[in-house]
């Protein structure tokens, strides 16, 4: 499987830090400025002129891609901006050099069309790459890392590779275990036809590691791979990570203050490595879920999960029946309906669909020039998609206490939501209300994972082999599926796109901490709950990154949690450092205190609506992995531990 994913490695390396003014005036540039999103051409030109007339200009007609009547740029101001901004690249002296902190501000609200608070602007500082955070080595005043200090990272998916980075620039000893043969965690393991990610792809990277080099507006999960590998190569991390290697047991020694980390390596020996802080970033998307339907296992073709998808099945030809219409199936229909035979979807569930404001979603030569080549450009339209797809939808989870009970909205602005999905379901299924009634949800918009359209899977549903069964599955037999109504339908191959166990978020691990305290019997399997999402009681030195209640649900965001949270171990680790401690953990009261607040704050929001439930919910409804706040909120909180809820030993 590797020999497929080194082919996408081999593309242009682009030192950002040296694209510099003047530029050649090239027929590539051109073509790069023709074809550059507009918004962002104007952030470009304005940082690099500070030519403030011009934001004057366009302020008028810049809208909010919410707004209606939509944005409508007169032509000719488009093409004096293009014309502009060619001639600052090219000639010599024609920059005027950065932006005072004060223009940035303005401009960043004249390019949204609303205000951005003064509250935002470091997290936009760093997230977009114009002014990152001094290496931690570099600050003044802290004292620097104990040689003799291990940390154990568990898993090299996102979180993992960011916490790498982040150890090995901080100046701590680490390693990361990773149970595969390569980096990426889900980005390696996910393989079925159409796979990606919803997340803009120029915002769902690290805010250390831009990468101009994407092929589509949404990655497709080869490329999302190709990126993390680069990343893994370009910061020097593979030395430090030990492949086929799984961690099954962690057992804190009260008298070293160190853990004891089981491990089974592929040819099934054990071995137990010693660390004195673990940060465990397996993620809560790599233990799928098979649906419980009676006569499952006695199924005689092919049975597929979209998680462990066998790339030697051919479905061309063939009758496929796929089971879910979650994020993995509406990317994996669109990818099979023209080569299958016949495609049998089975809803168990509706789900808002949006359509994708990137359109057809390929990345064209001339904005990749641009984003490679072009100052500044890149890191302005990072800041634009970041806003768009964060703290900016924060309104639509926030119940009104006016709002009518049983509407399927939660407030004026869910509404206004809701009322575009159902136009998006609308116009597409205009001459087939049976579709139209099988695809509404009855549901608010965001109380559950919302699906993105990039263009073909609405469609799909309209092409004559493509069939959506929603009555409900009886059982799964030797030959096919028997509904409830009686009918049987055959199929060759079976493909459950069923999702994750994510409720239980220890996986298979056994944890065992201060005094023979075991987290299984704090989290059971479906009930996990921690301190700021990562810290818990009696688990000293232990942070469980993508934990209870830090999940970005009401936006885009993953990498950003990771970060951060990477960016609070950190600081913790720092902090004990600094008083000649050993171990860091939150106190009783403190992890009391903060369920308390999470669980007043969820009364408040979406989630607790009387049709809201997902695998966000465990089955008492309880909403155990949504983040109730901001991001914002989220990434000033990491920015270190609050101390007085701290216990150091």
């Amino acid at each position: 499987m590797a020999a497929n994913f080194a082919e996408l490695d081999q593309v242009e390396r682009v030192d950002l830090s040296k694209r510099t003014l003047p530029m050649d005036d090239t027929p590539e540039l051109r073509k790069a400025i023709e074809e550059g999103e507009i918004h962002t051409l104007l952030m470009t030109y304005v940082h690099v002129t500070g030519d403030e007339e011009m934001l004057d200009k366009f302020a008028p007609h810049i809208k909010s891609p919410y707004a209606y009547p939509p944005e409508s740029i007169p032509a000719e101001l488009q093409q004096e901006l293009r014309e502009k901004l060619l001639h600052v690249l090219v000639t010599p002296g024609a920059s005027a050099g950065d932006p005072s902190e004060a223009l940035m501000h303005r401009m960043m609200g004249v390019g949204l069309a609303e205000e951005v608070a003064d509250e935002f602007l470091p997290l936009l500082y760093d997230q977009i790459g114009l002014k990152p955070e001094m290496p931690r080595k570099e600050r003044p005043g802290r004292k620097p890392a104990d040689p003799n200090f291990k940390v154990l990272v568990i898993g090299a998916g996102m979180t993992g590779l960011a916490a790498g980075v982040r150890l090995n620039e901080a100046g701590y000893d680490w390693e990361i275990v990773e149970k595969n043969e390569e980096i990426g965690g889900t980005w390696w393991e996910n393989r079925y036809p159409g796979v990606g990610v919803d997340t803009p792809s120029h915002f769902y990277s690290f805010s250390f590691a831009l990468n101009p080099e994407w092929n589509n507006y949404h990655p497709q999960g080869n490329d999302m791979f190709a990126y993390l590998k680069r990343v893994t190569d370009d910061f020097g991390l593979r030395p430090n990570i030990r492949f086929n290697t799984a961690v099954e047991k962690l057992v804190w020694d009260d008298e070293a203050a160190v853990w004891n980390v089981t491990v089974r390596k592929r040819d099934g020996s054990e071995e137990v490595l010693r660390a004195n802080a673990v940060i465990n970033g397996h993620g809560p998307v790599n233990r799928y879920k098979w649906p419980n339907i009676p006569g499952l296992e006695s199924f005689e073709g092919p049975r597929l999960h979209t998680a462990t998808w066998d790339t030697s099945i051919d479905l061309t030809g063939k009758r496929v029946g796929v089971i879910g219409t979650g994020a993995s199936a509406a990317q994996l229909i669109p990818a099979v309906s023209d080569t299958v035979d016949q495609l049998f979807v089975f809803q168990r569930s509706r789900h808002w669909v949006m359509p994708s404001p990137a359109g057809e979603d390929l990345v064209t030569d001339g904005v990749k020039f641009a984003m490679r080549h072009i100052p500044h450009y890149l890191e302005w339209y990072r800041f634009r998609i970041y806003w768009f797809a964060a703290d900016g939808l924060y309104p639509n989870v926030l119940l009104d206490p006016e709002w009518p009970k049983d509407s399927p909205s939660v407030s004026a602005v869910n509404e206004a939501m809701r009322q575009f999905a159902v136009g998006h379901i609308e116009r597409t299924f205009a001459e087939r209300p049976d579709l139209k009634e099988k695809l509404t949800p009855d549901f608010p918009v965001f109380s559950k994972r919302i699906i993105l359209d990039r263009g073909p899977y609405f469609t799909t549903y309209l092409k004559s082999n493509v069939h959506l069964e929603q009555g409900g599955i009886e059982c799964i037999t030797p030959k096919g599926i028997k509904m409830k109504d009686g009918r049987e339908i055959e199929l060759d191959v079976l493909v459950c796109a069923t999702g994750f166990d994510v409720a239980n978020m220890m996986g298979n691990l056994e944890i065992v901490g201060r005094g023979g305290k075991r987290l299984r019997d704090e989290w059971g399997t479906e009930d996990p709950r921690a301190y700021f999402g990562m810290l818990i009681p009696g688990f000293p030195n232990y942070f469980h990154t993508v934990g209870p209640n830090s999940a970005p649900n009401h936006a885009a965001g993953q990498n950003l949690i990771s970060e951060r949270q990477v960016n609070y171990a950190i600081e913790c680790l720092d902090w004990i450092n600094a008083e000649g401690k050993k171990a860091i953990e939150p106190s009783q009261m403190a992890f009391e205190a903060w369920q308390d607040k999470v669980d007043d704050q969820m009364v408040h929001m979406i989630w607790s609506h009387p049709r809201a439930y997902s695998y966000y919910n465990n089955s008492k409804k309880r909403n155990f992995l949504s983040w109730p706040w901001r991001l914002i909120d989220f990434w000033n909180a990491c920015s270190g531990p609050r101390k007085d809820d701290m216990e150091l030993s």
